[in-house]
């Protein structure tokens, strides 16, 4: 698979580098820079991750970070068997119980919930460090959801981690967690309350919790951008269903636009009289009073149409 040119193999971590430090030179900077494309697109392209995982796991199947990486790609594409056998063969080379709660997290994937249980209660558990840990705590209690335990998966998540103040790399997924196992349960108001705190821990947006929030608070975006490109050239303006009126037909009228949400009322005010500054048009008038006003026969006085 092509290599982008700006890739050259050094952006893998340090200890990846040592690990590859086995292979021959030119093998070990192929292997690294197919690496590196595994990290670039596995949450953008899952599948092209995939592919230059298998590149590399071709050329060094002996390396364990290789093993591992295959591992995450086929995880990252629900090849959930796949992945267990290459989290199992990076244990095996390291002897590292990092991996454990992936692993328990494929036996899920596998249908295997109960297995993932039995996993969570192993020795290996109190391995972990403490994010580790938290994921642990996290497939447990959807292994829990798996088998419609709600209430023991709300159990599951209260914890010490869940309950502290802390902002640490996980508070936003166990906060999210919890809210949304509080929901699956009924427990509306509540579940309100923890995907607020998990959007207060969420800087990074790794979860949609503010859109769960916002989905809750019956909250709709809508892009309510309009682009007016010639004002010249505006759409007839429309009172309800009734007809359009022409622009011509609103020279000379006094017209105020209420925007009410998306309906639009228009108010015509008394016409205007073209050209007398200061003319006196009043309703009722005598016409005998006429007598001596020049120009009465051209003066205008018709009632604004109504549409």
């Amino acid at each position: 698979m092509p290599i982008p040119e700006d890739v050259t193999g050094e952006e893998i971590d340090k200890d990846v580098r040592q690990e590859l430090q086995s292979l021959p030179k030119t093998l070990a900077d192929d292997v690294a820079k197919n690496l590196v494309m595994v990290a670039r697109l596995i949450d953008e392209d899952p599948e092209g991750a995939y592919g230059y995982s298998r590149v590399a796991l071709r050329l060094a199947s002996r390396v364990a970070a290789v093993r591992e990486a295959a591992g995450f790609a086929a995880y990252a594409n629900q090849k959930y068997s796949e992945a267990l056998a290459e989290f199992r063969a990076a244990r095996r080379m390291t002897g590292s119980v990092d991996l454990w709660p992936v692993m328990a997290d494929c036996e899920r994937g596998l249908g295997r919930p109960e297995k993932a249980l039995d996993m969570a209660g192993a020795p290996e558990v109190h391995k972990l460090d403490k994010a580790g840990q938290v994921e642990m705590r996290l497939v447990a209690a959807g292994a829990r959801r798996d088998m419609e335990q709600l209430d023991a998966a709300i159990v599951t998540l209260q914890s010490p981690e869940l309950a502290s103040n802390s902002v640490q790399p996980w508070t936003a997924r166990l906060r999210y967690a919890y809210a949304d196992a509080l929901l699956a349960a009924g427990r509306d108001g509540e579940a309100r309350e923890w995907f607020a705190k998990a959007v207060e821990a969420d800087k990074d947006g790794s979860t949609d919790a503010s859109d769960r929030l916002a989905e809750m608070d019956g909250v709709e975006f809508v892009d309510a951008l309009v682009e007016v490109e010639d004002q010249d050239e505006q759409q007839d303006v429309r009172e309800g269903d009734g007809d359009s009126l022409p622009v011509e037909d609103a020279e000379a009228r006094d017209l105020t636009t209420a925007v009410d949400e998306d309906v639009v009322v228009v108010e015509e005010s008394d016409t205007l009289v073209d050209g007398a500054d200061n003319a006196d048009v009043e309703e009722g008038k005598d016409s005998a009073d006429a007598e001596g006003s020049e120009g009465s026969e051209d003066g205008v006085g018709r009632e604004a149409d109504k549409d």
